[in-house]
């Protein structure tokens, strides 16, 4: 460690702190490995590679959203993925009055927090990065079409949000809203066959 404390106390306790997140790091890296090993072997497998191709859905985000969600050709559409997902925003009704307020939170926590750092992503202009290269490359045209396409809608919305001067937190979930729109489309054009195990 080249930093320098007056007090050796601090050095030490420095060094814990460097060391404590040294040895989370490769603990990451083996958990993610052993993801990496496990995946392929699932029925969702192609799934959980085609959501890959959408930004902020990495290995470890891809499967959760999968083992969370389950199959989602069991949603008849993307409203309602959204909403079990607990995506929408809460109302309350009375009469003719109609009133909007925070997302309801009932659905999957797991699900949603994967959507909700990937939202964060999109805060950055449009590019296929050369780390997400790899991902794309034995996809189908259309999942990566779709995932590009997704990219540049979700990176305009936000930056439209922001300017429109909505809280950051509320722009996060929309786009997360739009992702899991997204990740419908691509998982029922890659699922498995019905009945696959």
């Amino acid at each position: 460690m080249d930093q320098a404390f007056p007090h050796p106390a601090q050095q030490v306790a420095c060094q814990e702190y460097l060391d404590a997140v040294n040895e989370l790091e490769v603990r990451v890296e083996r958990l993610t490995g052993r993801v990496r090993d496990l995946v392929p072997a699932r029925s969702m497998a192609p799934v959980v590679e085609a959501l890959q191709a959408m930004r902020g859905v990495s290995l470890v985000a891809a499967p959760a959203l999968v083992a969370e969600v389950g199959d989602m050709r069991r949603f008849d559409n993307p409203r309602q993925l959204m909403a079990y997902l607990s995506l929408v925003p809460s109302e309350h009704s009375s009469g003719s009055k109609r009133r909007q307020g925070a997302i309801t939170k009932v659905g999957s926590p797991l699900a949603r927090r994967m959507l909700v750092e990937g939202a964060w992503t999109y805060r950055l202009p449009a590019r296929v990065s050369a780390q997400m290269r790899p991902r794309l490359a034995d996809l189908p045209r259309e999942v990566r079409e779709i995932a590009w396409k997704a990219q540049l809608r979700l990176c305009a919305r936000y930056r439209r949000l922001r300017a429109s001067g909505k809280r950051l937190q509320v722009v996060v979930t929309a786009i997360a809203r739009e992702m899991a729109g997204f990740a419908w489309v691509i998982a029922r054009m890659v699922a498995p066959p019905a009945g696959a195990a």
